[in-house]
């Protein structure tokens, strides 16, 4: 009898021992894991915001469908022009003489790629429609368009966004509720992972600098 309770006593030292170590160890590994798919879903975010800022320039306004927008990296070219400042004489009829007019004249030099200029020989921008999250690879980031008025301008806008239950799917639900709360300087703040926005005129996305940083 002596030797079964020691056995059951040795038994839940293991298992209180196992707990204590995955309290501590579980949320290292969560950050580690969190930091590598949010850079990844960063880099993705970062390649459909320059093609969004591409089709502004050629077109005048964002993309609604990720597809379309594939479609116009793969066809697209930029304009590429030179301004240079002109003048010339004219006749004003209410002073009866010749004047000097300044003006700007935009040249038009030739064309560049979209595809070439963004991408170069990558062809990633096929795919930078899909979240890049094992398991989740056939699951797309959420693209939204709108318009704002601003004192009269009419100025286009855009998001795009995928939630960190995705992103996160398979790890600790209380470690992930808890990460979609976040408010900090050092975070991805809310509840997704956000590029743009559709209430202000912004490009930005809602994560710290560190993901801008190349790591070595």
């Amino acid at each position: 009898m002596k030797s079964g309770i020691q056995i059951v006593l040795w038994v839940l030292c293991v298992f209180f021992a196992y707990k204590i170590y995955d309290s501590i160890n579980g949320p290292i590994a969560f950050n580690q894991i969190k930091t590598e798919r949010y850079t990844k879903v960063i880099a993705k975010l970062k390649d459909i915001g320059n093609a969004q800022a591409a089709h502004k320039d050629v077109l005048g306004y964002y993309s609604d469908n990720l597809d379309s927008l594939v479609a116009f990296v793969d066809s697209a070219q930029y304009t590429l022009t030179q301004k240079r400042d002109s003048s010339f004489l004219e006749y004003d009829k209410i002073y009866r003489i010749d004047m000097l007019r300044e003006v700007i004249v935009v040249d038009t030099l030739g064309f560049a790629s979209v595809k070439d200029s963004l991408f170069g020989d990558s062809d990633r921008y096929k795919q930078m429609m899909f979240v890049p999250i094992k398991g989740k690879e056939d699951q797309r980031f959420t693209l939204s368009t709108d318009v704002l008025d601003n004192n009269g301008y009419r100025l286009p806008v855009f998001e795009v966004k995928v939630s960190k239950d995705i992103v996160l799917h398979d790890q600790d639900k209380y470690l992930v509720s808890e990460e979609k709360k976040v408010v900090s300087v050092d975070g991805v703040n809310g509840p997704d992972i956000t590029l743009g926005s559709l209430t202000e005129v912004s490009t930005s996305g809602n994560w710290p600098t560190t993901y801008d940083t190349p790591k070595e």
